[in-house]
Formats: structure tokens, C-alpha cells, sequence
């Protein structure tokens, strides 16, 4: 694909941007802790430490050391200490890294040592000379500086219990109702009666030698709504279902809303629908996100197979009758489709918040062998959009006319782009869809294909989805 613009730049195979710094510190002795996160913001700058997880994340161009150490100290307890009169603006990049790793970044080229203390916090000395010139304290910042999540669903928890623990006996002792599970994560959906009791529960969950996590349970938007064309004409696609290979037939996981029926002979390329949120009350004269996502795909099934293939689309239902979901009932979609045979999973949603439910269920089925394609967000900004931002998951963002869709996010998570605008065909009239939900899907129809009509393997497919559709993201000058 031949992409110009100050946002994209050609390469092959691309691999995810992870980290850049000039150099890297002279000495260090570590011990990583485990606690709560802190997420500050510096105008359009971020420093994101989640203890929890023992990952930081930051996109920093002009923080001034002390205040970035600051931040450093409140949200890892340690006493940090600098050598007086050292200055550096810290000018760093990157996501989900170890504190190990992240250090090295933050500090460039000036050294450090993280020093244990017996009944005390751990210290860290950032020094350009030696260790006991460090003698500067850092006042740790203000924590009411922290981003607020606003999209926590309320009185709602998730549980991931140890194998052989009882749910109902964790339940019944913190008065909460079991709302949803998942089995091959040991993970349930907790709900209680008020904020007290959540907040009870979850110090009480803490303690529970069965449980292994406990997070909140967060909300995810509709998906955009197709747009009625009233003067177009665009015929459906045309294919025909042909056997499946000896190797068995390669099927697309589509975790999203409700596909309805698609008519012009296509429905046979639709398994059974599997639905995690009841079940959906969809307009019949307007074709849902999913169905939308469904013709898409089949549209690159045709365009690279001649027409006959022999992959097939299992649509999961995440949405229900509810105009949200949330992160639980999607990682509940996503092991559905992985239980339905899905090799491919398409993830044309999302929020900008991460979860770890999310993250656990997409690391267990990737060590299958299964690859996921997420829509990179819609709104023009650099902020990472999850799933698609989770390692775990192939970015795609909106590609038109070789150039950077003025709607589509374009963060460094991003490593595919592909055209945000397809047409559907619906009960005879045509409909557009526009975004980066149809590049996702685009693209994961286009693995599929290639993958059908080459008999190739998934890594072959990659290969081929890097060399015509990767891009690599740099800021805008």
C-alpha cells in the first residue's frame, strides 16, 4: 500500500514500537513492587504506572525530570533521592513495560540504583557521578493529579478464583449475585447491592486466599450505526461455499452485536450465532454494526478469492439487547469464539480503557494460535484504544486515498491500515459504514482469504497483511 502523510511511513513487517531512548543508564539493582496504579497528566503528556500489573506506560516529550521522578514516587512508594543541580527534560515513549525496563527510559543517560530497605521503602538514587551524591529527596506528587476512569460500571466486580474454588461460597459470604462467568478463566461477574458493598467486598476479596484478581468491570459504547444511501447501487457480494480443505475450514470470530439474516445467498457463510448478552431487539429495516461487519468481510473473501471459498464467519454477540457492553461480556464473546473454532477474531469495539480480563482471555487463545485484528478508535487522537492497543491484538486504522482518515487514531499501537469505508447491501438498499471497525474487519477478511486461496499459514498470511497493508506511525510534524 502506498501510504505518504505526516502520519504514516511504508515499512515491512513492522513490529510493534515497544521503547525509544539515547542511552541507557550505567548500573541498577532492582526490586519491582506490586500495588495500585497512578495515571498523571502533563497537558497532552502522560506517565502511566500501574503497580497492579507492574506495567508503565508514558508519551513524554518535554517532562522536566524532578516532576516526572515525582510522579515516579507517588505511584511506586519508593524514596527517590537525585544528585542536587541534576536537570534533564525527559523525552520517552512507550507502553506496558516492566518498571525495569521503563527506568532505563525515563533516566536516559543518567544512572541509578534501586536499594531495598529492611521495614522501609525501597530507595531509588538517580545520580550522574555516584550513588551517595544522591542526596536531593523527591517529594512525591500529588495523587488528586490521577485521571479518573469514567466508565466503571458501578457495583460490579470481576473474580478470577483459583482452580477448585466455589464461586457461590464467595458469593453467598459477601452477599453479592454471580451475573456471568467464564469458565476457562475461572473469572466471574459479581454484583452488589451499593457502592458500600462494593467497595467492601472488593477489601474483603483482597484477603481471600482462593482468589487470584479482582477488577472492575467496565463499560464499552455502540459501535458507529451504518449510514442509508438513498441513491447508490452496489450489487452484494458474490460467492459461492466450497468444501473445506483436509486441514479443516478456516472460520472468522466476529465478537460484536447481533448479525441479522444477509440474504443473496450468503447466509450459508454464517454459523450458528452465539450470543453472551441475551438476545438482541434489532431494527429489521437497517442492517446492525454486525451485520455491517459480516458483508465486509465477505466482500475481501470475494476480492481475493474469485468468489468461492470455504471460510465462514461465527458471529458472537456481545451486546444483547443493551446499547453497551461491558469488558467482561467481551472477553466472554472472545472465549465463545474460541470454543466455536474461530482462528481469526475480529474486535471492530472498544474503549480507552484496558482490562484484564480482556488481556488474560486474548494471551490464552494467541498461545493457541489465533490471531485478533481490532478497530484503532475513531477519534483522531494517539491515545492507545483497547482491545486493539493490547499486545495481544493486530491495530488496524483508516486508511483513505493513501492517506491517514481524518476520524481514524493513529497511536504508535498501530501497525495495519485499511479502507474505513465499505458498503452494505441490506434488504436492497445500500448502506455505508465508515471507520475503523470496517478496517478491522476489512483486514481480517483479507487474512482469511489469502490464507484460503494460497493454502498458506497464519504466518505466511501476516507476512503477506504486512508487506501490503503495515504501516508505521511517527507524530506529526
Amino acid at each position: 500500500m502506498n501510504m505518504t502523510g505526516p502520519f504514516y511511513h511504508p515499512r515491512r513487517r513492522p513490529a510493534r514500537p515497544q521503547a525509544s531512548a539515547s542511552a541507557l543508564p550505567r548500573c541498577g539493582w532492582w526490586l519491582l513492587l506490586a500495588a495500585s496504579s497512578l495515571m498523571t497528566v502533563f497537558g497532552a503528556e502522560t506517565l502511566d504506572w500501574d503497580r497492579a500489573r507492574d506495567r508503565v506506560t508514558a508519551d513524554l516529550k518535554s517532562g522536566e525530570l524532578y516532576d516526572v521522578l515525582g510522579q515516579v514516587a507517588a505511584a511506586s512508594g519508593w524514596d527517590i533521592y537525585v544528585e542536587p543541580n541534576l536537570e534533564r527534560t525527559v523525552s520517552t515513549k512507550f507502553k506496558n513495560l516492566s518498571p525495569g525496563d521503563a527506568l532505563p527510559l525515563l533516566l536516559g543517560d543518567l544512572s541509578f540504583a534501586l536499594v531495598p530497605q529492611t521495614n522501609a521503602s525501597s530507595k531509588l538514587l538517580v545520580f550522574r557521578t555516584l550513588p551517595r551524591n544522591a542526596t536531593r529527596a523527591v517529594a512525591p506528587a500529588l495523587k488528586s493529579t490521577a485521571a479518573t476512569v469514567t466508565n466503571t460500571i458501578p457495583n460490579q466486580l470481576i473474580v478470577r478464583l483459583k482452580p477448585g474454588a466455589k464461586i457461590g461460597d464467595v458469593a453467598k459470604q459477601l452477599g453479592a449475585k454471580v451475573i456471568g462467568k467464564i469458565d476457562s478463566l475461572n473469572a466471574y461477574r459479581l454484583q452488589f447491592d451499593d457502592p458500600a458493598a462494593t467497595d467492601a467486598a472488593r477489601t474483603a476479596l483482597a484477603a481471600n486466599a482462593d482468589v487470584t484478581s479482582v477488577e472492575n468491570n467496565y463499560s464499552i459504547d455502540p459501535p458507529p450505526t451504518p449510514n442509508l444511501l438513498s441513491s447508490a447501487s452496489v450489487a452484494a457480494p458474490q460467492l459461492q461455499l466450497k468444501p473445506p480443505p483436509d486441514g479443516g475450514r478456516l472460520i472468522i470470530g466476529l465478537v460484536d452485536t447481533q448479525v441479522q439474516a444477509l440474504g443473496n445467498g450468503l447466509d450459508k457463510f454464517l454459523l450458528p450465532q452465539l450470543s453472551v448478552a441475551g438476545d438482541g431487539q434489532l431494527d429489521p429495516n437497517s442492517p446492525a454494526h454486525g451485520t455491517s461487519m459480516a458483508e465486509t468481510m465477505l466482500r475481501s473473501l470475494q476480492a481475493l478469492t474469485q468468489g468461492s471459498t470455504s471460510v465462514q464467519i461465527l458471529p458472537v454477540d456481545v451486546y444483547g439487547p443493551n446499547a453497551t457492553t461491558s469488558t467482561f461480556d467481551v472477553a466472554s464473546g472472545i472465549a465463545s469464539a474460541v470454543n466455536g473454532g474461530a482462528k481469526i477474531i475480529n474486535l471492530s469495539l472498544g474503549s480507552q480503557t484496558d482490562s484484564d480480563i480482556l488481556r488474560s482471555v486474548i494471551q490464552d487463545a494467541s498461545s493457541q494460535n489465533i490471531t485478533f485484528f481490532g478497530a484503532a478508535g475513531n477519534t483522531h487522537v494517539a491515545t492507545p484504544f483497547y482491545p486493539a492497543a493490547d499486545p495481544g491484538v493486530n491495530a488496524v486504522t483508516a486508511i483513505e486515498q493513501g492517506q491517514l482518515a481524518p476520524y481514524a487514531d493513529y497511536g504508535s499501537f498501530v501497525t495495519l491500515g485499511a479502507p474505513g469505508t465499505s458498503y452494505v447491501n441490506f434488504q436492497g438498499q445500500v448502506w455505508q459504514v465508515q471507520g475503523t471497525s470496517d478496517s478491522s474487519a476489512f483486514i481480517s477478511g483479507i487474512l482469511a482469504a489469502y490464507m484460503d486461496a494460497n493454502h498458506a499459514t497464519l504466518t505466511q498470511g501476516m507476512t503477506y497483511l504486512h508487506d501490503h497493508y503495515g504501516v508505521t506511525i511517527t507524530p506529526a510534524k
